[in-house]
């Protein structure tokens, strides 16, 4: 009996154990989740049910996205861009050129986010009419590359002029972007109020879930060359360098970069409308920040 009374307490204690490892388990998760430090955070919160947030792509009619194809010169590629207009089409809009996040290009965000949705139901609700253009940049992060491929150059030297000569409004434009693209949304903020765009002024910018970096050995492999690459063009979380381009800058709390998004608006001259709330790094998020993103830069582009 004495055998069978230590089998059982050897047993309770075995699978207190176990139970006890896996609330640690759990509450470890849980804390990484609520600091933003724990590795592969995205794939934890879909497992645990947190952070997902959607809307409804608006129903309706929308206006026509069409695409052209340059050879860049500063890219030394092939490069595709799109246009998306209201359902009433326009001359002279003003222009919001979208930046598209790592793996995706210039069809992304008409086909993930159906930007021509919103953008309609924009304009049906009274809000400010804009042109849409968007830009294959690749991987590279949006900036001059050692190898030469100069994605920032692209925009201001050829894809603007090419836009332009569509009928559009480009002397001051807005700029929105996802993860790589807000990014480069708000290094194309900064580098306007230098007076670095060779004349380009932005107006206004919109980034969701900016891939935003501490140090050059967080960065993603191949976001910049080096540590002086990443100095130059990478270190905005904690230098923003922008005191009074107007910005909306949002992340969700279940993203990786949440935490160096705080940073960047903890740091800014003047606080970004927006904010961190529910939300992971994807699709349904972005699509989820759009109404509040073409509403701004409509603002801020009118007149």
């Amino acid at each position: 009996m004495g055998d069978r009374s230590a089998r059982r307490v050897g047993r309770r204690t075995l699978l207190l154990g176990a139970g006890a490892t896996a609330i640690v388990g759990v509450a470890g998760a849980f804390a990484g989740v609520e600091t933003g430090v724990l590795p592969g955070r995205p794939s934890v919160d879909r497992v645990l049910g947190l952070g997902e947030v959607d809307i409804p792509v608006p129903s309706g009619d929308v206006g026509p996205v069409t695409y052209r194809s340059f050879r860049s010169v500063r890219r030394g590629t092939d490069v595709t861009w799109g246009l998306g207009l209201p359902p009433d089409g326009g001359e002279g809009l003003p222009v919001v050129l979208v930046l598209h996040g790592r793996g995706a290009d210039a069809h992304s965000g008409f086909t993930a986010l159906h930007l021509q949705a919103f953008l309609a139901d924009h304009v049906r609700r009274g809000r400010q009419p804009l042109a849409l253009v968007s830009v294959d940049g690749a991987d590279r992060y949006w900036h001059p590359r050692a190898s030469g491929d100069d994605p920032l150059g692209m925009i201001t030297s050829e894809l603007l002029p090419r836009v332009a000569e569509q009928g559009m409004d480009v002397h001051r434009i807005g700029v929105t972007g996802w993860s790589m693209g807000g990014y480069g949304s708000l290094l194309m903020a900064r580098e306007s109020e230098q007076g670095r765009l060779g004349g380009l002024v932005v107006a206004a910018a919109a980034a969701s879930s900016p891939a935003l970096f501490a140090s050059f050995a967080t960065s993603s492999p191949g976001a910049f060359d080096d540590a002086a690459d990443w100095r130059r063009w990478g270190d905005l979380a904690a230098h923003p360098g922008v005191r009074s381009t107007p910005l909306r800058v949002c992340c969700g709390t279940s993203d990786p970069f949440a935490e160096q998004t705080r940073v960047y608006r903890r740091r800014c001259h003047v606080a970004p409308e927006g904010g961190l709330g529910a939300g992971r790094h994807d699709d349904g998020y972005w699509r989820s920040l759009l109404p509040g993103h073409l509403d701004f830069l409509g603002r801020h582009l009118n007149g």
